[in-house]
């Protein structure tokens, strides 16, 4: 079986956690994934023991740029690359997680008879996601909502099976997250993600509001490489990237400050934590951070900031931690949001099309 999928940790996390719930129902399975050249996106890959198949890819823009020009061929390079893969390993199914290094292999996966799942994690679907689906033979999406933004043609194969959470996050440990940091009772964590890539604006955001922020809280700070500076402050600590703490962090966690990709607010989701939003704005992305927030707030679960303030920030956050009850039933509307079981239903989904057994598929 062949995974495909990537660009950012975003991409790579859930399909990671579609292949655990692959692999415990049969260990047997031979799963491999077919990525681009992302050091990130490898290093993610073998730290669960995949195979890790890396093909040419080139960015899909939907603006004009000189680049598109040598990026398509990139994507045909990419396109006979993922033809002689799936025609040396025959695989029984693809699965899709989206991004631009998915489009190839979907293709080439479908004019050689191989069927094709894919899945979209934010609210409305990319550009990759939007190719993908003429091609695929299931679209499974995170929310109802997520329909109206199909084609009416292609809602009899949509599944609404929400967005796979890998099992370690739903075994985070407060306790063990606090002991990590050696907090005393009443001292509530903040913390700070700047997710795999970096986010540069979340980043300069804390740094500008951490003497502030550490009058009220211990922050713990998740910059990315590319930001990375060891922390000098008291009760202020960072790290480039948290790979196995990064469960019990997130259970110890009191309130976090985020970006609102997908992958980021369904962890928020499954351990039911309050957050503070800051999405990508329109002007550097297509909006579906805009839109992924937009609807955390509308069901209670976050609030946001629409400008990278520090003063604002300070003042949102202080104003969260002294309503305890609010905290409390934000991340009750989190938890609410998420469904812990979508990497089993999408792996269900995965096993009863290639006849494994009689696993349930999603309705």
């Amino acid at each position: 079986m062949l995974f495909t999928g990537g660009g950012t940790g975003g991409h790579v996390f859930p399909g990671v956690a579609v292949i655990e719930k692959l692999r415990k129902a049969d260990p047997s399975l031979d799963i491999r994934w077919l990525g681009s050249s992302s050091r990130i996106e490898e290093e993610i890959i073998r730290r669960f023991d995949l195979s890790f198949i890396r093909i040419p890819s080139g960015k899909l823009r939907r603006y004009f740029s000189l680049l598109n020009l040598f990026d398509l061929f990139r994507i045909a390079a990419g396109l006979v690359a993922s033809f002689a893969v799936i025609l040396r390993l025959r695989p029984a199914l693809l699965f899709s997680k989206g991004g631009y290094v998915s489009v190839p292999p979907v293709i080439a996966a479908h004019l050689l008879k191989v069927p094709v799942v894919t899945h979209e994690s934010d609210l409305d679907p990319g550009l990759a996601t939007r190719i993908n689906a003429r091609f695929a033979e299931t679209i499974c999406v995170p929310y109802e909502e997520s329909l109206s933004y199909f084609p009416e043609p292609y809602r009899a194969k949509i599944r609404v099976t929400g967005n796979p959470v890998r099992e370690e996050i739903f075994g985070g440990d407060r306790s063990r997250g606090r002991v990590r940091f050696d907090l005393p009772e009443g001292v509530p964590l903040l913390l700070a993600l700047g997710g795999s890539q970096g986010a540069r604006e979340i980043n300069l955001l804390i740094e500008q509001a951490i003497e502030r922020l550490t009058e009220r809280f211990f922050v713990v700070h998740q910059s990315g490489k590319k930001d990375f500076r060891e922390s000098t402050v008291p009760r202020y600590v960072t790290a480039a990237f948290f790979a196995d703490s990064y469960p019990d962090i997130l259970a110890a966690a009191d309130l976090v400050i985020a970006r609102s990709g997908a992958g980021t607010l369904w962890e928020l989701a499954a351990q039911g934590k309050p957050s503070i939003l800051i999405p990508l704005s329109t002007a550097f992305s297509r909006g579906d951070q805009v839109r992924n927030a937009e609807l955390f707030v509308r069901r209670g679960a976050a609030v946001t900031l629409p400008q990278a303030d520090p003063g604002r920030l300070v003042e949102a956050a202080f104003s969260l931690v002294a309503d305890r009850s609010r905290l409390r039933s934000m991340g009750e509307a989190a938890r609410a949001i998420g469904r812990a079981d979508a990497a089993e239903l999408i792996a269900g989904l995965i096993r009863k099309r290639i006849g494994a057994g009689n696993a349930a598929c999603p309705a």
